[in-house]
């Protein structure tokens, strides 16, 4: 099976292809430029790498979210375009569990994690299990103050993978046993959606595939408030 993965649901950018479980190509970027100028061209740049056509390729994974409004919006709609146009398969991949897969080799529980702004996180539990990375509490949005205090209440190792791990990392330093993931370990694989997109089911309807925002653009919510009132 051949796979596309694609990622530009926060900074990083980033597009793999594989083929029967071997990674053929990864193309990633770490920095605030426009994932709609730059997508299309990364994917086409690393399919002629990588020796595969566009009709070749079997299924498309996408990072699905939580995440960027715009950058998820970018990535699924890219995702669902190609695998409308080309008729391939469409699998969604939680954005918080690609980053999760970093934390493989940790004895306890993994918690990747995405700013919010205002305070708040996009977060979730994972841990390893039986050379697996699964999922032991449900993605989510809240304050990281909160997020905070509870895991203080957990006497296992905590590994925080994040991308924004610096803003958060001196209040951070007050939970037990909290460990910081490395550079490395702090941002998505592109490989790791790929070999993620084999193993789950692809989409039922490619029409209603949507992103996991897990909250409301802020100009919707604006305008819901204002509805209320």
């Amino acid at each position: 099976m051949n796979v596309l993965a694609i990622d530009s649901s926060n900074l990083v950018m980033g597009v793999a292809v594989a083929s029967d479980g071997r990674m053929l190509g990864e193309l990633m970027t770490n920095n605030k430029k426009n994932h709609s100028e730059r997508l299309m061209p990364a994917i086409a740049q690393l399919l002629e790498d990588a020796g595969i056509k566009p009709e070749e390729i079997d299924r498309i994974a996408v990072a699905q979210g939580p995440g960027s409004y715009t950058g998820l919006r970018i990535g699924v709609t890219v995702a669902k375009m190609m695998a409308w146009t080309l008729k391939k398969e469409l699998v969604g991949v939680s954005s918080l569990e690609i980053v999760a897969q970093n934390g493989i080799h940790f004895d306890g529980l993994v918690v990747p994690f995405f700013d919010a702004r205002r305070g708040q996180v996009f977060t979730g539990v994972y841990k390893s299990e039986k050379n697996q990375v699964i999922s032991v509490a449900r993605d989510k949005l809240l304050l990281m103050e909160n997020w905070i205090e509870e895991l203080k209440q957990t006497n296992k190792p905590v590994l925080f993978l994040s991308n924004d791990i610096e803003k958060w990392a001196e209040r951070l330093k007050s939970i037990p046993n909290a460990v910081f993931g490395t550079p490395a370990q702090n941002i998505p694989r592109p490989s790791e959606l790929a070999r993620l997109g084999v193993e789950k089911l692809p989409a039922a309807d490619i029409h209603h595939f949507l992103p996991t925002y897990l909250r409301l653009a802020e100009a919707e919510a604006k305008w819901q408030a204002k509805q209320e009132r």
